[in-house]
């Protein structure tokens, strides 16, 4: 089992989950509060087909990087890394600016889903609601199973536990539990995503180095792999999670450390609105659900 992976993989499904579970404890939590707890049914059914789905698009995509050849297979793999880059950085800025009207933009929609009396209507709002997640997860954690080549398998269980942990979260908020700072939690976890990222980008610039479709600053910088290998112990551990590389090429250390202070400098400085998104909103479902 690689710790590295593993754990890579659980930070992506515990981050990712949690996002998710919070959408479905919105949508539960207002339907039982407005008197219309037997439609709860259909929202797990909803949200079970877009984790069905999520999870069949990449294992799909996973399975087509092992079945193309050289030099397809740098292509597909280094692509798919940007991709997943760019979908989390893009969801990561896009839940710090917008998912403070989470809360009222579902409702919205389950007012007008119930006054039109659709019973397929919850099943469909939950779906749209979570495939979203849930696609970009099944992306990202594709691109972090390329990069950890033979620690994929570990990243697929270290997913598998933060999903499960998430998904107590979502029953914690759900119940009312104030015990959980989602604020501190989205920040700093949201954090770790992006060093994942910038591990994520680089791999993808170290495939097309190897096949040559960047032609510049591709000499090493450093080979500092004979103190720390970074694919054993403590620097594989470093790979997975922080993107660390014994002998990175100059473009790709440039790559990586321009990504990071680019982007790590944006997502942690001080927001322009007193209330983080996913916090309010969860602290709202909190005390509705747990008020008489």
């Amino acid at each position: 089992m690689d710790l590295g992976a593993l754990t890579s993989g659980l930070l992506t499904g515990l981050r990712e989950g949690v996002e998710a579970a919070l959408i479905v404890a919105i949508v539960i939590a207002y339907l039982v509060r407005t008197g219309n707890a037997g439609e709860v049914g259909k929202v797990w059914i909803g949200a079970g087909v877009a984790v069905v789905v999520s999870l069949l698009a990449g294992l799909a995509i996973f399975s087509t990087v092992g079945s193309l050849q050289t030099p397809y297979e740098q292509i597909f793999e280094g692509s798919a890394m940007l991709l997943a880059a760019a979908v989390v950085t893009w969801m990561l800025f896009w839940m710090r600016r917008q998912s403070r009207a989470l809360k009222g933009e579902l409702e919205a929609r389950l007012d007008r889903t119930i006054g039109e009396g659709s019973a397929l209507g919850l099943a469909v709002l939950a779906f749209t609601a979570v495939i979203r997640e849930g696609l970009e997860t099944a992306l990202f954690l594709v691109g972090q199973a390329t990069s950890a080549a033979a620690g994929a398998s570990s990243v697929l269980v270290g997913a598998l536990l933060g999903l499960i942990a998430a998904a107590a979260i979502g029953w914690g908020i759900y119940r009312g539990s104030r015990r959980i700072d989602l604020r501190s939690f989205f920040t700093w976890t949201g954090a770790s995503l992006v060093f994942i990222a910038a591990g994520l980008l680089a791999s993808a610039v170290h495939e097309f180095i190897e096949i040559g479709a960047i032609g510049f600053g591709t000499q090493t910088l450093y080979d500092i792999s004979t103190v720390l290998p970074d694919d054993a112990g403590i620097g594989e551990f470093a790979h997975a999670i922080l993107g660390y590389s014994a002998q990175p090429a100059v473009t790709t250390m440039v790559v990586y450390v321009a990504y990071l202070v680019v982007v790590l400098g944006l997502y942690l400085r001080p927001a322009r609105r007193p209330a983080s998104a996913p916090a309010a909103a969860a602290e709202v479902v909190a005390s509705e659900v747990s008020a008489p």
